[in-house]
């Protein structure tokens, strides 16, 4: 028996549906195993199908939340740049402001030395 924390392979899950459909044409069935009876299989098989669709559910949210994230990520990104750009517009290039948000001074950059 599988661990009951993977996937079952869908191959498996088909052929488990196939017996099932069979099952349900044998008119005498009768288990001793009353959890093996067919209407216990069929609930069996309905819950699985429901858990099934609600997993598809949620991982669309999922997604839905990680865009919904990822556009506020880059909006705030964004922002940011033109925070800096503000930054150096008002204050200059060569600023303690411009310096105080994480950039570095325009004279802090070696110039380039003269080609021979």
């Amino acid at each position: 028996m599988e661990k009951e924390t993977k996937r079952l392979r869908p191959v498996l899950l088909q052929e488990d549906a196939y017996v099932l459909n069979a099952l349900q044409g044998i008119d005498n069935y009768n288990p001793i195993n009353s959890e093996l009876s067919l209407d216990k299989l069929l609930a069996l098989q309905q819950a699985m199908l429901d858990a099934q669709k609600t997993e598809v559910q949620k991982e669309g949210e999922m997604k839905a939340a990680r865009d919904s994230a990822v556009k506020t990520e880059h909006a705030f990104h964004d922002a940011m740049l033109g925070v800096k750009d503000q930054v150096r517009a008002q204050f200059g290039a060569n600023s303690d402001e411009y310096q105080s948000i994480g950039m570095k001074k325009k004279t802090e950059y070696k110039s380039r030395g003269k080609k021979a």
